[in-house]
């Protein structure tokens, strides 16, 4: 099993679709910051340096870390410097933290295909991993424990079309 950590806006919103992939674990964290265990609470409301962070746990033999690319790419606005969809702050930023020179290339590679195709600068910071923090337990598979709420989240968000 190999890991991966994604920061894509509010993570309660991206944690769903890569269970569909193959995605043994989604964990939603954050990364990236000073502040040893930080709370929603401080991470919210700008006060630790991490962002809103997925920890991915996943089998390569079923899943690529290219593939990992391609749905979060396909899941959030990497021309949106300000945070995404409603979220707006640095806690929802957009950032992929690499953990090996394999990871970084093939990040890199991908936004500047998407900067190549779109003729538009992304923001996505490209950091090395160095820290990730477990959120708290409510917001672990937010979606399941909470569908209506989580519904309504992902419309008012932007991030889904009302039916």
């Amino acid at each position: 099993m190999k890991e991966a950590y994604f920061a894509g806006g509010c993570f309660w919103c991206v944690t769903p679709i890569y269970k569909l992939y193959g995605v043994r674990d989604v964990i939603c964290g954050y990364a990236g910051g000073d502040e040893v265990n930080p709370t929603y609470e401080q991470v919210k409301h700008q006060e630790t340096g991490h962002r809103e962070t997925i920890k991915l746990v996943y089998d390569p033999e079923r899943v690529t870390y290219k593939k990992l690319l391609d749905i979060y790419f396909a899941n959030v606005d990497p021309f949106d410097g300000e945070g995404q969809f409603i979220d707006k702050g640095f806690s929802y930023t957009l950032a992929i933290f690499y953990t090996s020179e394999e990871e970084k290339a093939a990040a890199e590679e991908k936004i500047k295909k998407i900067e190549a195709d779109s003729g538009k600068k992304t923001h996505v910071a490209l950091l090395p991993y160095k820290n990730f923090y477990e959120a708290e337990e409510y917001h672990q598979d937010y979606y399941l424990k909470n569908p209506e709420a989580f519904e309504k989240e992902m419309i008012e968000s932007g991030r889904k079309k009302e039916a």
